[in-house]
């Protein structure tokens, strides 16, 4: 049996980082190889970096730095449980030194390597490392699926070295139409665009890992996930329209709020999987309401690194959802309705779009 390695980023600290990883593990299963991710210790990533000595901020390493020292301890408690996720559900393979030897070895044990999903080409989160674009092995081996820029251009900073690492990668999609339009502009290469890995999993599949929060309610409840802080203004709408409509208000992401604040992934699913209505700012909260049919609303979310609307932007358009957004449900007054007639149709065909691309790239015939 041959083997594949993912590079993706390791962090505990995501829901959708870690379920991307563990969808993209089992949907490579289905050809055939035995499938592992191999984790780098962060610290080992600075000296790879092309700009080490320029400043570039460390957002990863940073994060935490000047959060009081409570809340410190609960974003550990938190990320020790996204930590058990993966002990139990992804094969990983840990390099915490030695670097470039490590991966020289590595080279000789996997028939590929792939990059992707999540934000692995983000130069503000992988640290510009040449790892996220496969450079220590042959040209052959390098397959990238459905990485992520995640900002609408790449900083002139990075571009000449950013045209020549993706010049180097031999089977080439991202995961978003602007990470497409960014490949084009630097290299001239055309690059498929293709569904997160979440996306390649049936429901029942998500279905099976899924598990229900001691704390969860047994009322009908109104759901919200935001990465970034929304104001007080908007908060206290959601709280009303809840009320108006007997819905339990579920915050997962309130710091104050610890029963919720320490949902495990396979919660995360579940809590989404039955809410009544789901108001979210993630990219893989809208996949996963899409994956179950909840009825949500995308609320925009930006970062001091640009816009993050590109990729949800793309999913909406691929699924004809792009009348999900707050603005456009508060104008039709759509909370409920959501018209999902076509979304189990149109997954297929990106399944089926994601497995030609794999298998021209290894070579295989599973399709």
């Amino acid at each position: 049996m041959g083997k594949i390695a993912i590079i993706t980023l390791n962090g505990h600290y995501n829901f959708g980082n870690r379920l991307q990883n563990y969808a993209l593990q089992e949907m490579l299963k289905s050809f055939g190889f035995q499938i592992e991710t191999i984790c780098i210790n962060e610290t080992l990533l600075t000296n790879q970096s092309l700009y080490n000595n320029q400043g570039i901020v460390k957002s990863v390493l940073l994060k935490s730095k000047n959060i009081l020292s409570v809340k410190r301890r609960m974003i550990l408690k938190r990320s020790i449980r996204l930590k058990i996720f993966s002990d139990i559900f992804l094969n990983e393979v840990k390099i915490d030194k030695n670097l470039e030897e490590q991966l020289a070895c590595l080279d000789k044990d996997y028939n590929f390597f792939i990059t992707g999903s999540d934000q692995v080409w983000n130069p503000f989160y992988n640290f510009s490392s040449s790892l996220y674009f496969l450079a220590f092995t042959q040209k052959e081996k390098r397959i990238s699926y459905a990485p992520s820029f995640g900002i609408s251009s790449i900083p002139d900073l990075y571009k000449s070295e950013y045209k020549e690492m993706l010049m180097g990668m031999t089977h080439l999609s991202v995961r978003e139409e602007e990470g497409a339009t960014i490949i084009k502009e630097l290299t001239g290469r055309d690059a498929e665009v293709l569904v997160d890995p979440t996306l390649l999993l049936e429901k029942e599949k998500w279905l099976s890992i899924a598990k229900q929060a001691k704390q969860k309610p047994k009322t009908k409840y109104l759901l919200t996930y935001f990465l970034e802080e929304k104001d007080k203004d908007m908060m206290q709408w959601i709280k009303s329209y809840a009320k108006e409509n007997n819905l339990k208000v579920i915050n997962l992401l309130n710091i104050n709020n610890s029963k919720y604040y320490y949902t495990d992934p396979c919660e995360f699913i579940d809590y989404i999987s039955t809410a009544s209505l789901f108001f979210t700012d993630s990219y893989h909260g809208c996949v996963f309401s899409i994956i179950f049919k909840t009825p949500f609303i995308v609320l925009n979310r930006n970062s001091n690194i640009g816009s993050m609307k590109s990729r949800i932007d793309t999913l909406l358009k691929i699924f004809n959802l792009e009348s999900r957004t707050f603005d456009k449900v508060i104008k039709n007054k759509q909370f409920f309705n959501v018209d999902f007639k076509n979304i189990d149709k149109i997954q297929y065909k990106e399944q089926e779009k994601a497995t030609r691309f794999l298998n021209k790239a290894m070579n295989t015939n599973t399709v």
